[in-house]
C-alpha cells in the first residue's frame, strides 16, 4: 500500500459527507444552485415558491428572486466528492462543477464521470505517480481503487489480456491541460506492469519516475531495451514537435497515436506512432511571448565549435524566424536539453550521419528566412541583392546557388508543350520561401517518425494485440477560427460519436444483463448531421468536398469557396451564415460543443500547400543521400506548373496524368482521420478528459466558466446529457433495502425474503412511478432525481423518528431527576436527623467511650482472615498450572496450523496457477468453438446456397439443352439457306463478269462524256454562283415576308405540322416494310433498264458522232457570239450610269420639290398663327402663296417635261425591240435546237455513267447485301419495335398535343366569339366600374378622416406614453424610497439596541405609533379589499380586451381578402380590355393586309397589261426598222465593203433578238405565276375572313360567358356585403354592451391602467394597419403589381403585429410578476412599520400622491375609451369596404390569371415548336450537306428533259425520277445507318422524320406564301426598271432614225457593234429582270439544298436561259 500521507491525494476523507448535521442541514435549507457570473453557479436555499418564480437566500444573506428554470436542484451531502459523477442524482452542470471543484480543492484531480476518467491539471507535482502506487493499482478493478489514470491503463490492460481485444485510451484536452503528462503516465505504468525484464529486483522507483517525468536517468533503469528506446522517444518527439506557447511551455504541436504491441503473455513486443495536425507555420512565425519548436533554441545554444560550424549557426538575433529571439523556459536550459535530445537519438539508434543530417535541415530553415527580396524600381520582378543566406542554404542542402537562385526568382513552368521562364514578384518570392522552409520541416519530422518506428517495431515475438494510446488536441474556439481549427473539431466529433457510441452499447449490455426493458437510442447518431456537413464527398458535398473542388477551379477564390458553401448548405441544421458579421468570408458550423464561427481566408492555399517545383527539383538532386531520401516523393508536390494550369484551364484536365499523385491536405487528413477512426472503433475504447482550471498556471485556482466551457467541449456534459436519458442511478438490492427499509416498513413480512421481492415490495409501498425505476437482476436502476427525493423522505421519516425518540428520552431523562431530587431530600431529612443527634451526643462521655472501644473490637477475627486468604492462594496456584499446561498444547496447535496454512497456501498458489492457465484454456476454447461454430453457421449458409445454386444451374441446364434442339435446327435451316445463297452467288458473279466487261468499254466513253461534263459543270458553277446572290435577294424578301405573314401563317403552320406528324407517324410502319420491297423491285428494275440503256447507248452513240460536228461549229459561233455580248454589256453599263444621272437628278428635283412643300407647310402654319396681326403680314402671307404657286406650276411642269421624255424613251425603246426580236428569233431557234441536242446528248451520257456506278455499287453491295440480309432484317425488326414504341410515345405525344391544341382552339373561338359580347359588356363594366371608384373615392375620403382622427389618437398616445414613462420614474423613485427605508429600518435597528436604556421613555409614542398603525392597518384592509375588486374588474377587461383583438383579427382577414378580391377584379377587367383590343388590331390587321394584296395583285396585272402592250408596240418598231435598215443596206453602192460588218450585226441582233424571245417567254411565266398568286390571294383571303368570322363568333361566346361570370361573382359580392352590414349591426349591439360595462369599470384602476396601456399598444398597431392599408388601396389603383407586393408586406407586418402582441403579453405577464414583488416588499413594508414611525409618515405622503394621480388617470382612461369606440366603428365600416373590394379584386384577378396562364402556354408552344423547327433545319443542313450537289444535279436534269420531252411522257419520267430519289435516299441513309448505328440511332431516325416533315411544310407553305410577295415586289421593281430603260432606248432609237434619215452610208454604218450593242444592252438589262423574278421563283423552292452553295463572282450572262426555264417539281 501507498504511504498514509499520499493517501489523502488519492483517497476520500470521509469527514463531513455522511455526518447526520450536514443531511439536516441540506433537507432543512432546500440548497440549490443558482447561476452566478463569478463563480458559475452559486449555493442558495429556497426561502419560497410562487408559480414559475422562487424566492432564494445566498450564503451572503442577500434574497433574489430566481426563475424556476434558472436554478438547479443540489445533490444531498452523501454525494459530496463522489468518484463517479454519473452515480450524482441531480445530473446537471452546477453539480458536475461543484464536485470537481471540490475534489480538486482537495487535491484529487481525477474523477470518472461514466466512462470518462477526467483529469484537472493540479500545476503541481502530486506524490501518486511512484514505484508503490503502480504496484496498488496493479490487477484491480476500477471500483476497488480510487480514480486514477494507473486505474485506466490497468483496466484497458487486463482487458487486453482477458478478452483479446485491442484497446485505445484517448486523452483529449486543450493546450496546457496535461494530455502530454498523462500519455507520459500510461506509458511509464505499461512500461513497469509489461516488462519483458520483470524478473530483475534491482528497478528503482524514484528511477523510474524520472524516467518518466525528466527522462535524465534512463540509462541506469533495470528495463529492456524495447522499454528504454519507447521512453527515450518521447524526448526527441518532444524536441522537434513541441514548442512553448502562452498556455503551456512545453506544448505539444502535433496529435499523436502511439500504438503498443504485446505479445500473448502481455509483453510488450513493440510500438508505433502516428501523428496528426503537425503546426508547420510555426516554423516561420510565433506571437511575441512564444517560442518555436524547441530543437532550434536546443541547437543555437547547445551546438559547440566544429558542430557549429559545420551547421553555419548564428546568433538568436541573427535569425528572422525567431521574431522574440532568445525565449526562455524557467527552469530549463537549452544546451542541457541539447544534449539529452543527442543522447536519446542515440540510445534510439540515429547514426552520426543522420543526426547532422537532421540539424543541417533545421539550420536550412532558419537561414531560409534570412534571404531578403527587393523589388525593381521599373517593374514588380523581385531580385536578390544579397545571396549570403542563400549559399548557406545552398552549402547545407547541397545543391548549386545559381540554380536555386534561378529557382526561386524566374522559374521554368511548363505552358501547352512549351517551357517558359516566369518572373517572380516579392510577394510571389517570400511566399514560395515560406512555404520551402514549412514543407522541410514537415518533411523532416515525417522522416524522424519513420525513423522511431522502424525502431521500436520490433518483429522477434510475434504480436498478438495492441493498446493504442491518442494524444491529440480537444474542441476549439477561438476568436478567429482557421481550417487548422475545422480538422481538430472535426476528429473531435468523431471522437464524441465514438464515444457516445461505446456508451450506448455499454448501457445496453447493462440493460440486458439486468434484464431490463428500454427502448435502444444509438446516440452516436445525434452527431451524424455535422459529420456529414464537413466529410460527405456528394449528394450534397460537404465542407471538405467543396474545398477540393474549387481547389481544382480556375480563378477560385475563398469567397466563391464560401458562397458555393452558402448556396449548397443554407438549409442545412448545423450550418448557418453568421448575422454579426459583415465579412463574406465567414460561416457558422453548429457542433455538439456550441456554434462556431469559422474564418475561410487562405483555405484554398492551405489545402493545396504549393510549393516552388524548380526548388523540389534541385533538393531531389541534391549531393547529399539525406536530401535525396526527404524529397524522395517530389512528383508529389503541387507546383507552380499545376498551378498555372489550374488558373488558366476551366476543369482540372490539365493534371490528368498525376490523377492519385497529387492529394489536398484535406483528402489526406480524411483519409488518416478515416484510418484512426476505423482503428479506434476496432477497440475498446477508453476516455480521459484533461481540463485546465485557469489560466494563470497557479495551482489551487479554478475558473468555473473556464472548466464548464472545456466540460462542453469535451463532451463530459454531453456524456451526462446521455446518462439522463436513461437510469443513471443504481443502487444493489442489499443496500437499498437498508437505507430505504424505513419508508416501508411494515411492507416487508417478518422472516427471511429475497432482497429483489423486497425492492419490488418496498417500491410498490412507496407508490413510485414506473417510468422511474428499474428492477433488474442485481440491482435497482432509478432515473435523476428519484434518489434525491427518497433520501428526503427517509429525512423526513428519520426526523420524526428522532423526535419520538427524544421525546422518550426527555421523559426518562426527567423522570430520572425527578426521582434523584426526592431521593435528594429524604437523604437531606435523615442527614438532618443524624447531625442533630450527633450534636446531642458529641459531649455526652459514654459515647466518646463507645468510639474509642469500638475499632478494637476487629483484632479478635485476624486468625480467621489470615486462613480465608491462604485458601484462596491454593485456589489460585492451581488455576494458575492448569493455564500454563492449556498455553502448551495451544502453542503446539498454533505451530501445527502455521505449517499446515503455510502448505495449504503454497498448494493454493500452485492451483490458481492451474486454474489461471485453465482459464486461459478455457477462453481460448470457448474462442475457438465460437469461431468454428460461426465457420460452421457460414458453411451450412454456403451450402444451402450451393444446394439453391445447383436447382438453378440445373433448371438453366435444361432451358440451355432446349435452346441448343432449337438453335441446332434454325442452324440446319440456316446452312440450307447459305447454300441456295452460295448458288445464286455464282450466278450472280458470272452476271458481275460480263457487266464489268461493258463498264470497261463504257469507261473509254465516258471518259470522253466527262470532259464535256466539265465544261458543263464550269457553267452550272457560274449559274450556282448567280444563284447564291439571287438567294441572299431572296432571303431578305422572305424575311420581309415572314415579319408580315407570321400572325397568319404560324396557326395554319402548327396544324399542318400536327395533321402531318400524325400522318406520318402512322405511315412510319408502312414506309419501312415497303421501302425494303422497293428496293428489291427497283433492282430487278435496273437490271432491266441496264439493258435498254446499252441498245440505246449504240444508238446515241452515232447520233453523238454527227453531232459532234454541230457542236464545234456552235462553239465557234458562240466564242464570237459571247465578245458581242461583252461589248453590249459595256453599252449597256454606260447607258445604266446615265439612267442612275438622270434618277439622281430626278431625285434631286424631288427633293428640292419635298422641300418647298415643307416650307410651304410651314409658311401656311406661320400664315395661320399670325393671321390676325396685321395687313402687312397678310400681303406677305399672299405673296408667299403666289411663289408656292408659281413653284408648284414649275414643277408641274418639269414633271410634265419628264414624263413626256420617259414616254420618247419609251417609244425608242419599244421601236428598237421590235427591229431586234425578229434578228434574235432566228439565233434562238438555231441555238435552241443545238442547245437541246447537247443537252440530251449530255444527259444521255450523265445517265449512262450514273447508272454505270449505280451497277458497280450494286455489283458490291449484293455480296454485302446477301450476307447481311438477316441482320438488316433483325435490325430492321428492332428499329420496327423501336419506331413502334416512339410511334406510340409520339402518338401520346401527338394526342396530348392534339387535346391541348383543341382546347386551345375551343380558347381561342370562345374567346373570339365572347369578344363581340364582350365589348358590349364592357360599357355596362365600365359603367360599374366608375360605381365602384365612386365607392373607393368615398372611402378614401373617409379614410383621410379616419388619417386625420388617427393622427390626434397618435398624439393622444404620445402624451400617455409620456405620462406612463413619469409614471414608471415615479415607481422608481418609490423603490428607491423603499430600498432606502430598508436602510433606515437596519440603521434603526441599531439603535434601537444602542438605546436600550431609553425605552421607558418611548413606551408613551410606542403606544400612539400603535394606535395609528391600526388606524393604518384599517386603511390598508380597505385598499386590499378595493384592490381585489380591481382584479377582477382588470381579468374581466383583459377577456374583454382578448375578445376585441379576436374580432380585430377577424376584420383584418376580411379587410385582407377583400383587397385581393378588388386586385383580381381589376387585374382581370385590365386583362380583358387588353385580349380585347389585341383581337380587335389583329382583325384590323388581317383586314388591311387583304386588302393590300387585293391592290398590289390588281397593280401588277395592270403592269403586266401595260408591259405586253410595251412590248408589242416594241416588235412592231423593230419590225419598221428592219425594213428601213433593209433598205439603207439595197440603197448603198459599197454593199461588198461592209459585208462582213452587215455579217456581224446580224448575228449580234439574232442573238439579242433571241434573248428577247425567251425573256418575253419568262414574262409570260411570271405573269401566270402572278396570277395564280393571285388566286391563291383570293382563296387565304376569303379563308381568313372565314376564320376570322368563326373567331369573332367564338369570342362573342366566351364574351357572353365571362359576362355571366361577371354578373355571378356581383351577386355573391352584394351577398357578402349583407352580410357585412348584419355582422355590423351585431358589432354596434355588442359595442352599447362595451360601453355600459366600461362606465361600470371607471373605479377599477390598476387594472384598467394596463388595459388601456394595451389599449394604447395595439391603437398604434391599428393606425399602422390603416395607413398601410391606404396606401395599399391608393398603389391598387395605380398599378396592380404593386398591389401584390404591398399585399406580401401587409402579411408580413401582421405576423410581425402578431409577434408584438405576444410580447406586449409577455409584458404583461412581467409586470404581474413585478406586481406581485411589490405586493410582497408592501407586506414587508407594513410589517417594518409597526416597530417603527418614521416610515409611515412617508408612506401616506406617497399614498396622497398615487391617490391624486389615479383619479387623473381614470379621467384620461375614460376619454380612452371614448376614442377607443369611436376607432372602433370607423375601423369596421372600412373593413367592410376594403373587403367589397377585395372580392371583386379576387375574382377579376383569378380570371385575368387563367387568361394569363392560357396566353403563356401558347406561347410556351410557340417557342417549343420554333425551336424544334430550327433544331430539324440543322439537323438536315447537316445530313443533307453531302447530298446537295447530286440532288442539285438531279434537279438540272429533270428541267432539261422537262424542256425535250413532251407532255405524253411528263408523267413517266416523274415516276422515274422519284424511284431514283427514293432508290439513292434509302442507299444513303443505309450507309448513314451502319456508321452511326450505335451513336445515333434514335437521332437518324427522328432527324428523316424530321427532315420529311420539313419539305412537306417548305413545298405547301412556302410554295403558297413566299412566292406570292417575293414575285410580286420584284414585278414591280422590274416593271419600273423596265419602263426606265424603254424611255432611254426609245431616245436612243430615236437619235438613231434621225441620223440614219439626214447622214449617208457612212454614219449608218461606221459603227454598228455601238447601235445593236446599245440595243442589246437595254434589252439584256430587261432580261436580266425577267432572270431575277424567275430565280427568285427558284430560290423560294429549293432555299433548304442552296442555302450552303459556295459564293462565286458573276459569270458570263449567256447560260442564264438555261435556269430560267426552272419549274421546280418538288
Amino acid at each position: 500500500m501507498a504511504d498514509p500521507d499520499d493517501n489523502k491525494f488519492l483517497f476520500l476523507e470521509n469527514d463531513f459527507r455522511n455526518s447526520g448535521v450536514a443531511q439536516a442541514d441540506w433537507a432543512a435549507k432546500k440548497m440549490v444552485w443558482v447561476p452566478s457570473e463569478r463563480e458559475g453557479f452559486e449555493q442558495a436555499s429556497v426561502k419560497e415558491e410562487k408559480g414559475n418564480e422562487v424566492l432564494v437566500e445566498l450564503s451572503n444573506g442577500q434574497k433574489v428572486k430566481m426563475n424556476k428554470d434558472d436554478i438547479q436542484k443540489m445533490n444531498p451531502p452523501k454525494f459530496s466528492k463522489v468518484e463517479d459523477m454519473a452515480a450524482l442524482t441531480f445530473l446537471n452542470e452546477a453539480s458536475v462543477l461543484h464536485n470537481l471543484r471540490e475534489r480538486y480543492f482537495s487535491s484529487l484531480i481525477y474523477t470518472y464521470s461514466g466512462l470518462f476518467c477526467v483529469v484537472v491539471n493540479p500545476y503541481k507535482m502530486l506524490p501518486i505517480y511512484s514505484e508503490k502506487i503502480i504496484e496498488m493499482y496493479k490487477g484491480k478493478k476500477r471500483h476497488e481503487v480510487p480514480p486514477h489514470i494507473y486505474s485506466i491503463t490497468d483496466n484497458a490492460y487486463r482487458n487486453m489480456l482477458q478478452d483479446r481485444e485491442d484497446q485505445s485510451i484517448l486523452c483529449t484536452g486543450e493546450s496546457g491541460a496535461g494530455k502530454t503528462e498523462n500519455t507520459k503516465k500510461v506509458i511509464q505504468y505499461l512500461a513497469v506492469a509489461a516488462s519483458s525484464h520483470k524478473g530483475k529486483k534491482d528497478v528503482n522507483p524514484d528511477s523510474v519516475a524520472a524516467a518518466v517525468v525528466k527522462q535524465q536517468q534512463a540509462g541506469s533503469l533495470a528495463y529492456g531495451e524495447l522499454e528504454k528506446q519507447l521512453l527515450q522517444a518521447n524526448p526527441i518527439l518532444e524536441a522537434f514537435g513541441n514548442a512553448k506557447t502562452i498556455k503551456n511551455d512545453n506544448s505539444s504541436r502535433f496529435g499523436k497515436f502511439i500504438k503498443l504491441n504485446f505479445d500473448v503473455t502481455g509483453y510488450i513486443v513493440g510500438a508505433n506512432i502516428d501523428t496528426y495536425l503537425l503546426e508547420k507555420s510555426r516554423c516561420i512565425r510565433q506571437a511575441n511571448t512564444e517560442r518555436a519548436f524547441h530543437i532550434f533554441y536546443y541547437m543555437v545554444a547547445g551546438a559547440k565549435d566544429k558542430l557549429k560550424e559545420e551547421l553555419l549557426l548564428e546568433d538568436f538575433s541573427n535569425y528572422r524566424f525567431l521574431l522574440a529571439g532568445h525565449v526562455e523556459i524557467p527552469g530549463q536550459e537549452d544546451d542541457e536539453m541539447f544534449v539529452e535530445t543527442l543522447e536519446a537519438m542515440e540510445i534510439m539508434g540515429f547514426t552520426e550521419e543522420e543526426r547532422i543530417g537532421m540539424l543541417k535541415v533545421v539550420s536550412t530553415v532558419l537561414q531560409l528566412g534570412n534571404i531578403k527580396f527587393e523589388k525593381e524600381r521599373n517593374n514588380e520582378q523581385a531580385t536578390m541583392p544579397d545571396n549570403t543566406a542563400a549559399q548557406k542554404v545552398c552549402h547545407l542542402q547541397g545543391i548549386n546557388v545559381t540554380d536555386f537562385t534561378r529557382a526561386i526568382l524566374t522559374p521554368r513552368i511548363k505552358v501547352g508543350r512549351e517551357v517558359v521562364q516566369k518572373a517572380q514578384t516579392k510577394q510571389q518570392a517570400d511566399f514560395a520561401v515560406e512555404a520551402l522552409a514549412k514543407a522541410m520541416y514537415e518533411r523532416l519530422f515525417r522522416w524522424i517518425l519513420a525513423r522511431v518506428n522502424k525502431t521500436l517495431d520490433k518483429s522477434k515475438r510475434q504480436s498478438s494485440s495492441f493498446l493504442g494510446i491518442l494524444d491529440i488536441a480537444g474542441f476549439e474556439i477561438f476568436e478567429d477560427n482557421s481550417f487548422e481549427q475545422l480538422c481538430i473539431n472535426y476528429t473531435n466529433e468523431r471522437l464524441q460519436q465514438l464515444f457516445n457510441h461505446t456508451m450506448f452499447v455499454l448501457e445496453q449490455e447493462e440493460y440486458k444483463r439486468e434484464g431490463i426493458e428500454w427502448n435502444f437510442i444509438d446516440f452516436g447518431l445525434d452527431l451524424q448531421p455535422c459529420i456529414e456537413l464537413i466529410e460527405r464527398p456528394n449528394n450534397p458535398p460537404g465542407i471538405l468536398a467543396l474545398l477540393d473542388e474549387e481547389c481544382w477551379f480556375p480563378k477560385a477564390t475563398d469567397v466563391s469557396f464560401v458562397d458555393k458553401l452558402l448556396n449548397t448548405h443554407t438549409g442545412h441544421v448545423k450550418f448557418s451564415k453568421p448575422k454579426q458579421h459583415k465579412d463574406k468570408l465567414m460561416f457558422s458550423v453548429l457542433h455538439y460543443a456550441g456554434k462556431v464561427d469559422y474564418n475561410a481566408a487562405n483555405w484554398l492555399t492551405k489545402n493545396m500547400d504549393p510549393l516552388n517545383d524548380n526548388v523540389t527539383a534541385l533538393l531531389n538532386n541534391s549531393s547529399s543521400t539525406f536530401i535525396q531520401d526527404l524529397w524522395k516523393d517530389v512528383d508529389r508536390v503541387v507546383g507552380l506548373e499545376t498551378m498555372t494550369k489550374m488558373s488558366e484551364s476551366s476543369a482540372p484536365t490539365s493534371t490528368k496524368s498525376k490523377k492519385g499523385m497529387f492529394r489536398t491536405v484535406g483528402q489526406l487528413y480524411k483519409e488518416s482521420l478515416g484510418k484512426l477512426m476505423t482503428t479506434l472503433h476496432n477497440t475498446q475504447p477508453n476516455f480521459v478528459r484533461c481540463i485546465i482550471p485557469n489560466h494563470e498556471k497557479r495551482a489551487g485556482k479554478m475558473d468555473s466558466n473556464l472548466v464548464l466551457e472545456q466540460l462542453r467541449c469535451n463532451g463530459v456534459l454531453e456524456g451526462i446529457r446521455i446518462c439522463r436519458q436513461g437510469f443513471p442511478n443504481r443502487i444493489v438490492f442489499q443496500e437499498f433495502r437498508q437505507r430505504y427499509e424505513i419508508l416501508a416498513a411494515n411492507a416487508i413480512p417478518k422472516g427471511f425474503m429475497d432482497g429483489k421481492q423486497a425492492c419490488c415490495l418496498m417500491v410498490k409501498h412507496l407508490d413510485l412511478d414506473t417510468n422511474l425505476y428499474r428492477i433488474g437482476q442485481s440491482k435497482m436502476f432509478f432515473r435523476t432525481g428519484v434518489l434525491a427525493q427518497l433520501e428526503e423522505e427517509r429525512d423526513l421519516k428519520l426526523t420524526v423518528i428522532i423526535i419520538a425518540f427524544q421525546a422518550q428520552a426527555r421523559g426518562f431523562l426527567a423522570r430520572k431527576a425527578f426521582s434523584k431530587r426526592q431521593q435528594q431530600l429524604s437523604a437531606m431529612k435523615v442527614i438532618q436527623r443524624n447531625c442533630a443527634c450527633y450534636l446531642k451526643l458529641k459531649n455526652w462521655q459514654w459515647w466518646r467511650l463507645f468510639t474509642k472501644v469500638k475499632p478494637l473490637l476487629q483484632v479478635t477475627r485476624q486468625e480467621e482472615e489470615m486462613g480465608q486468604k491462604e485458601e484462596e492462594l491454593k485456589a489460585a496456584k492451581e488455576v494458575a498450572a492448569k493455564s500454563e499446561a492449556e498455553l502448551k498444547d495451544i502453542s503446539q496447535k498454533h505451530t501445527q496450523l502455521l505449517e499446515e496454512r503455510l502448505q495449504l497456501e503454497t498448494k493454493l498458489q500452485a492451483e490458481t496457477d492451474l486454474y489461471m492457465e485453465a482459464e486461459e484454456m478455457r477462453v481460448r476454447l470457448e474462442a475457438k468453438k465460437q469461431e468454428l461454430e460461426e465457420v460452421l453457421h457460414e458453411m451450412e449458409a454456403r451450402l444451402e446456397e450451393e444446394e439453391d445454386r445447383s436447382n438453378t444451374l440445373q433448371q438453366e441446364r435444361k432451358d440451355m439443352e432446349q435452346q441448343l434442339q432449337l438453335m441446332e435446327a434454325h442452324i440446319v435451316e440456316e446452312e440450307d439457306a447459305r447454300q441456295k445463297l452460295q448458288l445464286e452467288k455464282v450466278a450472280v458473279e458470272g452476271k458481275v463478269k460480263k457487266l464489268e466487261e461493258d463498264v470497261l468499254l463504257m469507261e473509254d466513253q465516258n471518259n470522253k462524256l466527262l470532259k464535256e461534263r466539265k465544261l458543263m459543270e464550269e457553267r452550272m458553277a457560274d449559274l450556282s454562283s448567280n444563284l447564291a446572290e439571287e438567294e441572299e435577294k431572296s432571303k431578305n424578301l422572305t424575311k420581309l415576308k415572314n415579319k408580315h405573314e407570321s400572325m397568319i401563317s404560324d396557326l395554319e403552320v402548327r396544324m399542318k405540322k400536327e395533321e402531318k406528324g400524325r400522318q406520318d407517324m402512322e405511315k412510319a410502319k408502312r414506309k419501312v416494310e415497303a421501302e425494303l420491297a422497293d428496293l428489291q423491285e427497283q433492282h430487278a428494275d435496273l437490271l432491266a433498264q441496264l439493258a435498254e440503256l446499252r441498245a440505246q447507248l449504240a444508238a446515241k452513240e452515232e447520233e453523238l458522232q454527227a453531232t459532234q460536228a454541230q457542236l464545234d461549229e456552235e462553239s465557234n459561233q458562240r466564242v464570237a457570239a459571247v465578245k458581242r455580248v461583252r461589248e453590249l454589256e459595256v453599252l449597256l453599263s454606260e447607258l445604266q450610269e446615265d439612267l442612275e444621272a438622270e434618277r439622281a437628278a430626278r431625285g434631286k428635283v424631288e427633293g428640292a420639290r419635298r422641300d418647298l412643300g415643307e416650307e410651304l407647310n410651314a409658311l401656311r402654319t406661320e400664315l395661320e398663327d399670325s393671321l390676325d396681326t396685321t395687313a402687312a403680314q397678310q400681303e406677305l402671307r399672299a405673296k408667299r402663296e403666289q411663289e408656292v404657286a408659281m413653284l408648284k406650276k414649275a414643277i408641274e411642269e418639269e414633271g410634265r417635261g419628264h414624263e413626256a421624255q420617259v414616254q420618247d424613251m419609251r417609244q425608242k425603246y419599244s421601236q428598237a425591240v421590235e427591229e431586234l426580236t425578229e434578228q434574235l428569233e432566228q439565233g434562238k431557234r438555231v441555238r435552241a435546237n443545238l442547245e437541246k441536242a447537247k443537252q440530251t446528248l449530255e444527259k444521255e451520257s450523265a445517265d449512262l455513267s450514273a447508272d454505270l456506278r449505280s451497277l458497280a455499287s450494286a455489283k458490291q453491295d449484293v455480296e454485302h447485301k446477301k450476307k447481311k440480309v438477316e441482320g438488316q432484317l433483325n435490325d430492321l425488326h428492332s428499329r420496327f419495335n423501336e419506331s413502334e414504341r416512339q410511334r406510340t410515345e409520339l402518338g401520346e405525344r401527338v394526342s396530348k398535343m392534339n387535346v391541348e391544341l383543341d382546347s386551345v382552339m375551343s380558347v381561342l373561338n370562345e374567346a373570339e366569339g365572347k369578344n363581340i359580347k364582350l365589348s358590349k359588356d364592357v360599357s355596362s363594366l365600365t359603367s360599374q366600374l366608375q360605381d365602384a371608384q365612386e365607392l373607393l373615392s368615398e372611402e378614401t375620403r373617409q379614410k383621410l378622416n379616419l388619417s386625420g382622427r388617427l393622427r390626434q389618437m397618435e398624439d393622444d398616445r404620445n402624451s400617455l406614453m409620456e405620462q406612463l414613462e413619469e409614471e414608471t420614474e415615479a415607481k422608481r423613485a418609490v423603490e428607491r424610497q423603499v430600498s432606502s427605508l430598508n436602510m433606515q429600518l437596519s440603521d434603526y435597528k441599531k439603535k434601537l439596541d444602542e438605546t436600550v436604556g431609553t425605552v421607558e421613555l418611548l413606551e408613551e409614542g410606542k403606544k400612539r405609533l400603535q394606535r395609528e398603525l391600526e388606524a393604518a392597518n384599517n386603511e390598508y384592509e380597505e385598499k386590499a379589499s378595493a384592490y381585489d375588486k380591481l382584479e377582477k374588474s382588470r381579468s374581466r377587461m383583459q377577456q374583454e380586451l382578448e375578445d376585441v383583438l379576436m374580432d380585430l383579427d377577424s376584420q383584418r382577414q376580411l379587410v385582407s381578402n377583400l383587397e385581393k378580391k378588388q386586385k383580381k377584379f381589376d387585374q382581370m377587367l385590365a386583362e380583358e380590355r387588353a385580349v380585347s383590343s389585341k383581337f380587335a388590331e389583329e382583325r384590323d390587321r388581317a383586314e388591311a393586309e387583304a386588302r393590300e394584296k387585293e391592290t398590289r395583285v390588281l397593280a401588277l396585272a395592270r403592269a403586266l397589261d401595260e408591259n405586253q402592250d410595251a412590248l408589242e408596240e416594241a416588235e412592231k418598231t423593230m419590225k419598221a426598222l428592219r425594213v428601213e435598215m433593209e433598205d439603207l443596206i439595197s440603197s448603198k453602192d459599197d454593199v461588198g465593203k461592209s459585208v462582213h460588218d452587215l455579217e456581224k450585226a446580224k448575228r449580234s441582233l439574232e442573238a439579242i433578238v433571241e434573248e428577247m424571245r425567251t425573256q418575253m417567254e419568262e414574262l409570260e411565266d411570271e405573269l401566270q405565276v402572278a396570277e395564280d398568286a393571285k388566286l391563291r390571294l383570293e382563296v387565304n383571303s376569303q379563308a381568313l375572313k372565314a376564320q376570322h368570322e368563326r373567331e369573332l363568333h367564338a369570342r362573342d361566346e366566351m364574351g357572353e360567358e365571362k359576362r355571366k361570370q361577371l354578373l355571378k361573382q356581383v351577386r355573391e359580392l352584394e351577398s357578402e356585403l349583407e352580410e357585412e352590414k348584419k355582422q355590423r349591426g351585431q358589432a354596434s349591439g355588442s359595442k352599447k354592451k362595451l360601453e355600459g360595462e366600461l362606465k361600470d369599470m371607471e373605479d377599477h384602476l390598476e387594472a384598467t391602467s394596463r388595459g388601456r396601456d394595451e389599449a394604447v399598444k395595439q391603437l398604434r398597431k391599428i393606425q399602422a394597419q390603416v395607413k398601410e392599408l391606404q396606401r395599399e388601396l391608393e398603389d391598387s389603383r395605380a398599378a396592380q403589381k404593386e398591389v401584390l407586393v404591398s399585399a406580401r408586406e401587409s402579411e408580413r407586418r401582421s405576423k410581425a403585429m402578431e409577434a408584438e402582441l405576444l410580447q406586449l403579453h409577455e409584458m404583461l405577464a412581467a409586470a404581474e410578476r413585478a406586481r406581485k414583488q411589490a405586493e410582497t416588499e408592501r407586506d414587508e413594508l407594513s410589517e417594518e412599520l409597526a416597530s417603527n414611525s418614521s416610515g409611515k409618515s412617508l408612506l401616506s405622503d406617497e399614498k396622497r400622491r398615487l391617490d391624486a394621480k389615479i383619479s387623473q388617470l381614470e379621467e384620461e382612461l375614460e376619454e380612452e375609451q371614448a376614442n377607443v369606440e369611436s376607432l372602433n366603428e370607423r375601423l369596421r365600416k372600412s373593413q367592410q369596404l376594403v373587403d367589397q373590394l377585395g372580392a371583386e379584386l379576387a375574382a377579376e384577378r383569378s380570371s385575368s390569371q387563367s387568361r394569363e396562364g392560357s396566353r403563356q402556354q401558347l406561347e410556351r408552344q410557340n417557342r417549343d415548336l420554333k425551336a424544334k423547327l430550327q433544331e430539324i433545319e440543322g439537323q438536315g443542313r447537316s445530313k443533307l450537306k453531302s447530298s446537295i450537289a447530286a440532288l442539285e444535279v438531279k434537279l438540272r436534269e429533270v428541267e432539261e428533259q422537262l424542256e425535250i420531252e413532251s407532255r405524253e411522257r411528263q408523267a413517266n419520267g416523274k415516276n422515274l425520277r422519284q424511284k431514283e430519289k427514293k432508290l439513292k435516299d434509302l442507299t444513303a441513309q443505309m450507309e448513314d445507318e451502319r456508321k452511326q448505328a450505335q451513336q445515333y440511332k434514335d437521332q437518324a431516325e427522328k432527324g428523316n422524320i424530321r427532315v420529311k416533315q420539313l419539305k412537306h411544310q417548305l413545298e405547301e407553305a412556302e410554295e403558297e406564301a413566299q412566292r406570292m410577295a417575293a414575285a410580286r415586289r420584284k414585278l414591280q421593281r422590274e416593271l419600273e426598271e423596265a419602263s426606265e430603260a424603254n424611255d432611254t432606248l426609245n431616245r436612243e432609237m430615236a437619235s438613231l432614225r434621225s441620223k440614219l434619215r439626214r447622214g449617208g452610208g457612212e454614219v449608218a454604218f461606221s459603227s454598228p457593234s455601238p447601235r445593236s450593242s446599245g440595243g442589246g444592252g437595254s434589252i439584256r438589262s430587261f432580261g436580266l429582270g425577267g432572270s431575277v423574278s424567275r430565280r427568285s421563283a427558284i430560290k423560294e423552292n429549293s432555299v433548304e439544298l442552296l442555302e450552303e452553295e459556295p459564293r462565286s463572282p458573276s459569270p458570263p450572262l449567256e447560260p442564264r436561259g438555261e435556269v430560267d426555264t426552272y419549274y421546280p417539281d418538288e
